[in-house]
């Protein structure tokens, strides 16, 4: 029997998958559909109640393995997607594999950077709306990025923001520190970044585009934030104060007493920037942009056990 191609998506993401939106999730239906296969669009996903039945699943922020399921979500950088049996993001299956950056080809990595740099740096685009005019930073501040709940609902972090940002305020050795609060929580940022201001420290609170802040900092500073990835292409190390699936690629502080040493990591070890970025988006997740996305989803599906033959796919 011929498998289908089942999408499971919350309300919203149908919703604009019906009006025509450039999701990638259009691009994994229009090309199952070229190749003559069957894609059911259905809302949520019922973990509890949900069944192996013969057909492929993708669960939009799914999570754990499954036979038959995939995980998808935007891995970071907007165009990039993990499609995955394990997880998304933190929990990826990226984080399990062995990264030598000497295994990399520096060539291919270097022309890969540079790509990556027009697409994102030089327009200043991020994955969130941000500030459009140029701002004025301190030069060789430490930059702290804030998320929402999710690294701590998930069990991802390894401390509370407020005791993130007050490390960094202790451990910043005279440099400015930067806090940007993340762009859909701005009242959350506020109040943890008054918090910290309550105890004697004075971080600087922005709104800035989060290029901007890129290119003034030394060194970037999250849970397992997007920014650490994006200060890459600026040539700016990242120090984690969480579980992430690029922990290869960066510092991470377990505790907020580990930071110093983990900056002082940061700053003397930077990684080779363009074969890391290479590795992890090149080689391990989807583009959207790019002209092999249609046979990496593929061959994707057929490593979870959904080959062309399977999926009745030409």
């Amino acid at each position: 029997m011929t498998a289908r191609v089942v999408l499971h998506l919350p309300a919203h993401l149908l919703g604009r998958l019906a009006a025509g939106k450039p999701l990638f999730y259009a691009q994994i239906r229009d090309c199952v559909l070229a190749r003559g296969g069957v894609v059911d669009l259905v809302e949520g996903f019922d973990k509890a109640g949900w069944r192996e039945d013969g057909d492929l699943h993708i669960v939009e922020n799914g999570a754990g393995q499954r036979p038959g399921v995939l995980n998808a979500a935007t891995a970071y950088l907007d165009g990039f997607i993990h499609v995955d049996p394990v997880g998304i993001q933190a929990a990826s299956r990226i984080g399990g594999l062995t990264y030598d950056p000497a295994a990399v080809d520096g060539g291919a990595a270097a022309a890969y950077l540079a790509g990556l740099q027009r697409r994102f740096l030089l327009p200043r685009h991020s994955r969130y709306k941000q500030e459009r005019a140029v701002s004025a930073l301190p030069e060789g501040a430490l930059a702290v990025f804030l998320q929402g709940p999710a690294p701590q609902r998930n069990g991802q972090a390894y401390c509370s923001f407020a005791a993130m940002l007050e490390a960094v305020c202790a451990g910043a050795g005279g440099r400015p520190v930067l806090v940007k609060p993340h762009p859909l929580k701005p009242e959350l940022g506020a109040e943890i970044i008054a918090a910290v201001r309550a105890k004697g420290f004075a971080p600087i609170a922005t709104d800035a585009n989060v290029h901007d802040i890129l290119a003034a900092c030394v060194a970037t500073v999250s849970i397992n934030s997007a920014t650490a990835l994006e200060g890459f292409l600026h040539g700016k190390p990242a120090v984690l104060f969480g579980r992430s699936d690029f922990h290869a690629l960066v510092q991470t502080a377990r505790a907020p007493a580990e930071f110093e040493a983990a900056l002082a990591r940061a700053l003397a070890t930077p990684p080779d920037y363009a074969r890391a970025l290479y590795w992890y988006f090149g080689l391990n997740c989807l583009d959207i942009a790019n002209d092999t996305f249609d046979a990496r989803l593929l061959a994707t599906f057929a490593e979870a056990g959904f080959d062309a033959a399977r999926l009745g796919l030409s």
